[in-house]
Parts: C-alpha cells; structure tokens; sequence
C-alpha cells in the first residue's frame, strides 16, 4: 500500500498539468483518475530526455482539451513515490484509471508516439477529443455490426468504400484489416496497414490491429494448447512453453486463458528473457478495446502484481 509524506503540491497556470508531491499524489493521481485518466510523468531537473519529452507530453494533453490530466513527479525531491512504485530509470511514464496504471512506456518517444499514446488513454475515460471526418462513423458502426456477425466480406466493402470518402479514416482502415484477419488473410490485413497514411500511421485504431495481427503471426508458430499444457504442467518454470501457451490460448479464443498463463509467468520471474511475458501481456491488452473487463481485469492483477 502507497504511503505519503506532507509536503505541499505546486500546479502549473495550466489546470490539466500540474506538479505534485507525496502529499498530494493520493488527490492528484488515484483519487483524480476515478473521474478522467491521469498521465504520471516522471523526472528529474538533471536528466536531459526528459527536458524533450515532457513538453511534448504536456502539448499533446493539451491538445486533448481536458479528455485526460498530467501530474509531473520530480523523483529527486519525491523519492518516496518513485521508490514505491519502483521506477528505475527515467523519463518513466505511468497512466492511471480508476486508481489504476493502466499503461505506460520508459524513455523518450517520437512526437507521433505521444501523440498515439495520449490519444489512447484519453479513451480510456470515453473523452478522447472529436475527429474530422465523424459523419461517416455511423457507416463504421454498421460495417462493425456486420464483422460481429461474422459478415466479413461484407464489412469489407463497406469499410473500403468509407476509405473512399476519408482515406484518412482510422477506424475504417483498422476495419477493414480486421475483416480480412477475420477471413484469416493475415499478410493482406498486415499490407493494409502498411499503407497508412502519415497521419494516422500510429492511430490507436492501428495499433491495436497491428497486435492483433502480431499475435495472429505468433500462433502460426506455436503446438497444440493440450501439447504445451502437458510441458508446461511437467516443468511450470519453463516460460517459453507457457509463452507458447499463452499464444495458442489466444488464437483459440480463450483470452481469459492466455492472460492467466502470462501472469503467472510473469510472477515467477517478470525479468526472463527481458520481461517477455509482460512485453506479451501488453500486445494482448492492445489488441482489446481498452475498457474490455477482460482487459480491466488483468490489468489490475498485472498491478497488484508490479506494485504489491
């Protein structure tokens, strides 16, 4: 459990970014993310990435016109917080939901980055800001209904011809490779996404497709679920085979099962392979709509697991 000193927090002129501190952590980050998502930007005065990358964070929460917040955490004068939450090095970014982290990334990343990353977790909180081209979300809607129903062919003309009105339309490109990952054309719904526009390259929309089809690669590789379920039941530390696993729950449909195995790797040794499972674990997340309570809930699992 997080515990916090007294000192005072100062805020910055601007009410969606503010500075805080172990006194006021609680208020600005946990309490605050009940009510709308919370970007955590840790830093120092001495670290030379971070100089670069909290301004660009800071524009792009802005930008975002009060769909999420910014606390900034200097770890020299609030090490009781970065010790707490075992940050290791910096710049580090933490966003909360519902009290939460629900996401994050280390080190610096590029303008397009931040900007895909804040966009992302201003859905969490169903506020991210109004896009052009919103008149033809309803036609999305529709070719959604039809891939639900399992009319793929049909959900991909559908969002091919919206392509035709607004080739720069995010959800209707991450649709249509989703209808073909559907028909299992998996290098077509990867050529499709390759052929992104610059400015929605790295669309949340995308992104969470470009898991999907990386996890669609990975289960071309992998054994039968049965198979790798007897290696991993003879040798529960051999987290390949239950990475293995994982990989063939998912591409059977137990989710559920996949990100069991993968916390479960994850809490006999986060560090094997360069914490591979988490790196896996998060593909998962990302290739779900972030408010799935599948996702919810082994988010918060994977937290009590980082953070006990």
């Amino acid at each position: 459990m997080l515990e916090f000193g007294n000192a005072p927090a100062e805020t910055t002129p601007n009410d969606l970014i503010k500075d805080t501190t172990e006194a006021e952590f609680l208020a600005d980050v946990v309490e605050m993310s009940q009510t709308i998502p919370v970007i955590v930007d840790f830093w120092a005065p001495w670290c030379g990435p971070c100089k670069t990358l909290g301004p660009a964070l800071e524009s792009a929460v802005t930008a975002a016109k009060g769909a999420v917040k910014m606390v900034k955490v200097n770890v020299d004068e609030n090490q009781g917080i970065a010790g707490q939450l075992q940050i290791q090095s910096i710049p580090t970014v933490y966003a909360f939901w519902k009290g939460q982290p629900a996401d994050g990334f280390q080190g610096a990343i590029t303008p397009a980055e931040i900007t895909a990353f804040v966009k992302k977790i201003a859905e969490l909180g169903d506020g991210a800001p109004e896009e052009e081209g919103a008149g033809l979300d309803e036609a999305v809607e529709a070719a959604e209904a039809m891939l639900t129903e399992g009319a793929a062919v049909d959900a991909a003309q559908t969002f091919a011809a919206i392509l035709g009105e607004d080739p720069n339309h995010a959800g209707a490109l991450g649709g249509l490779a989703r209808a073909h990952l559907a028909l299992g054309e998996v290098a077509q719904a990867d050529g499709i996404l390759s052929t992104a526009p610059d400015e929605i390259f790295n669309a949340p929309e995308l992104e969470s497709v470009r898991a999907q089809i990386a996890l669609a690669k990975q289960a071309q590789n992998v054994g039968p679920v049965a198979e790798l379920t007897a290696t991993v039941e003879a040798n529960p530390d051999d987290h390949q085979a239950r990475l293995n696993l994982a990989t063939a729950l998912h591409a059977e449909g137990d989710v559920e099962g996949a990100i069991s195995a993968l916390l479960d790797s994850i809490r006999r040794d986060m560090e094997w392979n360069e914490g591979a499972a988490k790196a896996q674990l998060f593909t998962v997340f990302n290739a779900m709509k972030p408010q799935d309570p599948i996702v919810l809930k082994g988010r918060r699992k994977l937290s009590s697991i980082l953070f006990a």
